[in-house]
Parts: structure tokens; sequence; C-alpha cells
């Protein structure tokens, strides 16, 4: 998720609001005493990072778990990141990878009882494209939708793209009861980015066929979601699930030894440590999230040329055992390149070495034998567990070991992406977590293709000797692949050139902490829908 936050745990909170959680853990207690755990909620304590509660409008960590829970979609993934049917019985592709055939499953139905049928899978793939918002982007290959019958959904598209039906997955794809919608103020033409009025009333109600429904959101106190009782299928356990505001990660665990909250979702590596020998059950899992190091040859403020050579040498220079060691307590994975382990492409690739000493000799060679100053603007955060502070302090004295000055200059987020998309800065820390299981995002974020966002962050149009022309035809050739097998290959090749380039530096894939109480079960972490909530038990 290029805007979210999922483990941002910032160290410290002030005395009065340890006082207010206080307060509302006593107030919760006390309300679920002698209540069965069959008819009381299930309680997740949460730094909520909501922007809206329209699927087609949100944009961040908690919204994955709220548009997957509340909302569906054509296909999901199953606990091992297996592609399986939801709204969509069955699907097949043309042998281009350009047409995609839907057949929807006839039990399927909203939560007011009315069927799901092609229609509003049309109407709400054209409302997410012509609203313009984010995730839009997702829609941008569909060319064409046709809906021959009630069941039946045709999607044209306008390039080879293998992925698709890992696309329609996520969860900012979701189905909406378009009849519903758009009786309140919802649009699905070209009209939507201007006039579309249902985001108000989607905030107090939902229109989606999942096995919740939204009951009451509070910005910045909770969210209250209800079990859908019409639901068509597997019914959730819970009754109703309720995200209880909490931002400090040493908070969220002292609810969770009282028994107020049944999970907590941002537990740091530090913080879980004080949970061991407790009835809190605590899991390390790996993640897909990562944080990376970017260069930018084309910034305005380079005092010299950050050629490949020297771009290598800064490198060569970091000791990311040394940062992951610092930053997580060795609680994170190294990765080669900029696509997660896990993901197609994303295994096998080489993890960069660390030697300063080859490193001295790069920057000799290049005639900066003297070294050279750096600006690294980045934002001041913590995010999954690392404190960006702390590392960028970790890579600025690893870097000062063989000659390089770097200025840090900590900023906030809205100010970073302004400097980073403006005049640029020379080195950069920050995070990505995906929007989909699939490897082409990463190819367009990071491949210095044509459009690829960090070629303009880098400073291509100033420096257009970092452009790497060659990645979109790999991208390409992996998209209109007719195999898994044949696809990963070319997603490997499309990993190897962007670690070649040495613009992005991906440092650590930090590790997820599951922790829940005693006699909760089905918690898990997932690459589509962050936590299902329907699998929870308690």
């Amino acid at each position: 998720m290029r805007k979210g936050l999922m483990l941002t745990s910032p160290r410290g909170i002030g005395r009065a609001a340890l006082v207010s959680l206080a307060v509302s853990a006593a107030v919760l207690c006390t309300s679920t005493i002698g209540v069965r755990a069959a008819d009381r909620p299930l309680v997740i304590a949460r730094d909520m990072d909501i922007n809206s509660l329209d699927p087609h409008r949100s944009w961040c960590d908690t919204c994955q778990i709220f548009d997957t829970s509340v909302y569906e979609h054509l296909t999901t993934l199953d606990k091992d990141n297996k592609l399986v049917p939801l709204l969509a019985a069955s699907w097949i592709s043309n042998k281009d990878q350009t047409e995609f055939t839907f057949k929807l499953d006839p039990a399927a139905k909203f939560s007011d009882g009315s069927a799901v049928e092609a229609k509003d899978v049309k109407w709400s793939f054209e409302r997410l494209k012509n609203l313009k918002q984010s995730s839009s982007y997702l829609t941008d290959t569909i060319e064409q939708i046709d809906t021959p019958d009630a069941r039946t959904v045709v999607i044209k598209l306008n390039i080879p793209n293998s992925e698709f039906p890992q696309i329609v997955a996520a969860p900012t794809m979701a189905i909406l009861n378009s009849d519903l919608v758009a009786e309140h103020g919802g649009l699905a033409d070209a009209t939507a980015a201007d006039k579309d009025g249902a985001e108000q009333w989607l905030m107090t109600n939902s229109a989606g066929s999942g096995p919740f429904i939204l009951e009451k959101y509070e910005p910045n106190a909770e969210l209250r979601l209800k079990r859908n009782d019409n639901y068509w299928g597997t019914k959730a356990p819970a009754p109703e699930v309720v995200f209880r505001q909490v931002k400090d990660a040493v908070a969220q665990a002292q609810m969770l030894q009282s028994g107020t909250v049944d999970v907590a979702m941002q537990i740091d590596p530090d913080t879980a440590k004080t949970l061991e020998g407790t009835d809190v059950k605590v899991e390390r899992v790996a993640s897909f999230n990562f944080v990376y190091v970017a260069i930018a040859p084309g910034a305005k403020a380079n005092k010299v040329k950050l050629s490949p050579e020297v771009r290598e040498a800064i490198s060569l220079a970091i000791d990311r055992k040394g940062l992951i060691d610092v930053t997580l307590g060795g609680a994170g994975r190294e990765l080669g390149a900029p696509i997660p382990l896990g993901f197609p492409g994303g295994e096998g690739q080489e993890i960069p070495a660390y030697d300063p000493a080859k490193a001295k000799e790069l920057l000799a060679k290049a005639g900066l034998a003297d070294g050279f100053t750096l600006d690294s603007t980045y934002p001041a955060m913590n995010v999954y567990g690392v404190d960006l502070n702390l590392m960028m302090q970790k890579v600025q004295q690893d870097l000062s070991k063989v000659g390089i000055k770097v200025e840090l200059s900590p900023v906030p987020f809205a100010n970073w992406r302004e400097k980073v998309n403006g005049d640029h800065t020379g080195l950069t820390a920050v995070f990505f977590a995906p929007d989909f299981f699939g490897t082409s995002q990463y190819v367009d974020y990071f491949g210095l293709g044509e459009t690829s966002v960090w070629a303009k962050r880098a400073g291509a149009d100033n420096d257009p000797s970092i452009r790497n022309a060659k990645i979109d035809d790999v991208r390409k050739a992996a998209l209109a692949a007719p195999t898994p097998e044949e696809a990963t290959k070319k997603w490997f090749e499309a990993g190897q050139m962007m670690a070649k380039d040495r613009i992005i530096l991906p440092m650590v894939s930090p590790d997820l902490i599951l922790a829940y109480g005693s006699s909760v079960k089905g918690v898990r972490y997932s690459a589509c829908c962050n936590l299902p909530l329907s699998e929870i038990s308690y």
C-alpha cells in the first residue's frame, strides 16, 4: 500500500492518553464480564489510518481489512496465497491474456438480499476507474466490460495482463450494490470524479456482500462491524468486531494482557518481548512489506555525479544485517531486489554484499577518494516497526566510514513527498506494501521505465541515463506469458535489472507480529486482506 501504514508504532505516549486508555479499558472490561464469548464482540486494538470507508476511495491498511470484510471481490487468496473463487465461481482468459470471462456464483447476494449480478461488477469497476482515485490505476488496462447475461462478465483489456485475476482480488476492487449506491449519489460514468456523492453515505452505511456490515464509525475512536446474518457463504463466528483506536504498541500490549482486547495489530519486536511468559499468543511471521533506501542521481542539490559505480559503492557500504539488528532486533529479512519474498520473481535474488573496502575502491576510481556530501530528506516516522530516524542514522554512520557525509533532514510525510517529487533528494528512505498479489506493481513503481514513479523521483528528467527502457519489454513479456512459470522467469529478470540499477536499495522486509489472546483462533496475515476477520473465533 503506497500510502498506508501497517505496523506504525511510535514509542511513548502521554500520561493523559494512558489514563484515557485505562478508563476505556476498565469500561470495556466491565461491559464484557459475564458475557458469553459467542455474544460479545471481537475487539481489536489498532492505530487506524482510515481515509475513507468508500471502498473505491479508501487507501490504507485498515481499509484493506474493512474492504474485504464488508465487501467482496471476484477472486481472493487462500492461506497459501493461491487464487481462489469468491463472487466469481469460475473464470477463463483468451490465450493473449487480453480478455477475461468471469461466471458469477448464482448464490451470491448482497446484505440486503438482492442478487450480485454482472451489472454490479461492471458498474463497480467503471466507478473506480472514473473516480480517478489513488487506486484507480488498477483499472487502467480495462478497455471494455460486457455483460451478456446477469451471471457473465467479459472484461477486455488494452494490453495483455496475466495478473488481472489477482488484481480483481485487490481490496479496492470491491463489488458494490450498484442500485443501492446509485440511489445515494453514486456515479460510474465519466462525471464520477466531480459529481459522485456517495462517499458520505458510505461512511455510515455499507452496500456489500461480505460477511460483515458497517455498524458505526467514529473517526479516531472506533470502527464497529456487525455480522451479516444474511451472508450467502459461511457465517463469521464473531457477532460483532470492534476496532479501537490505540496508537502506542505498549498500550496495545497492556490491553491485550488485561483482556480488554482480543487482538493487537501493531506490536513491535521490542514490545513483543514483554509478552513472553504470559497467556498472550505471539507469532512472528514473514510479511510482504519492505523498507528501502533510494538514490536520486538527478537531485538538484547533488554535489557529485551519482554514477552507477558511485551507487554501487553506496550499496556496498551499508551493513544491512547490522541495520536489521539495530532497528528490529533481527526480526526481518534481507531482499536482493525490490520484489517481496514470496512474490513471483522475488525468491533467489542475490543479497547485496557488505564490502566497505570495495566501496572505497569504487569511489577512488570515480575520483571521489576524498568523499563527498549527500543530502538526505526522509519522512520522520515509524513504519512496520522500523524507526526511519534510527535507520537513517545507521546508514549515515556506515557511509561515513567510506567518506560519504550524509546530511539528515527528517520531515513530515507530506513534506517528504513534495520534496521527492520536486527538486528530489540525493538519498532517502521510505516503505512499500503490496496493493495486490502481483509483481507488475513493483516494476511499474521501481523499474525506471518510461512511466515509473521512481524514474521521476530519482530525477530522470535531469539525468536521463538512469532510465531503463529495456525493463518495459520484460514487463510486457511477463504479463503476456502463457504460464505462471514463464511469467516468474521474466519477473525474476526484471528484479535483477532493478537490483543492478541500484536506485532502489531494499533494506529489510520486517517480520509481522501477530499478538492475540489465548482463546483466540484463526488469526493470520493475508497478502490480499491483511487480516481475514471472518476466520477468527474466540
